[in-house]
């Protein structure tokens, strides 16, 4: 069954999917900002076949992820260097891996996220930069840009709306 495309959306979050949606891509990305670069390094890693990596790596390169260098002339061999792009895609995978170790490892946490120089646990959020408030829903909502669509418009319009009520019932959760 052929998968649908996203590509005609407006939405960022569908987009994103369309290029790093598969679940090997994300896990090469997460390996990449490692900082394992090499075809053999992804493969063993990850226990994946040779033809659905290669695939992979040439979606990500084609997206911007990924650059190939060669490294090696004889015999020729390539290397797979995170961009600008993919260097932008590493909060999602700490996100991401908070999400998993926070809410989806019974057994507890697997890895532990640290300041490198001090060695102290992180505390990790989503923080608008400008005021240092954490980002969290509804106190923070998604408003039409200038690009938008109708549809896209009509989305968040309707989330505009429901935030008033998302918020009277997450404060009346904290009082209780």
């Amino acid at each position: 069954m052929k998968r649908k495309s996203y590509d005609s959306m407006q939405c960022p979050i569908a987009r994103t999917l369309e290029r790093v949606g598969e679940w090997w891509s994300i896990l090469i990305l997460r390996d990449a900002m490692y900082g394992m670069t090499r075809f053999e390094q992804f493969q063993k890693n990850l226990g994946i076949s040779p033809n659905i990596l290669s695939a992979r790596l040439a979606t990500l390169v084609e997206h911007g992820f990924l650059e190939k260098r060669v490294y090696s002339e004889a015999p020729y061999r390539l290397e797979y260097i995170l961009t600008a792009k993919g260097h932008a895609f590493e909060p999602v995978i700490l996100s991401m891996s908070h999400f998993g170790t926070t809410q989806l490892a019974p057994e507890g946490a697997v890895s532990v996220l640290v300041d490198r120089e001090t060695g102290k646990k992180a505390d990790l959020a989503v923080v608008d930069k400008k005021t240092g408030k954490n980002i969290t829903w509804p106190e923070y909502i998604f408003v039409p840009g200038p690009a938008a669509s109708p549809d896209m418009k009509r989305v968040l319009e309707f989330a505009e709306e429901m935030a008033p009520e998302k918020l009277r019932a997450k404060k009346a959760r904290r009082r209780a």
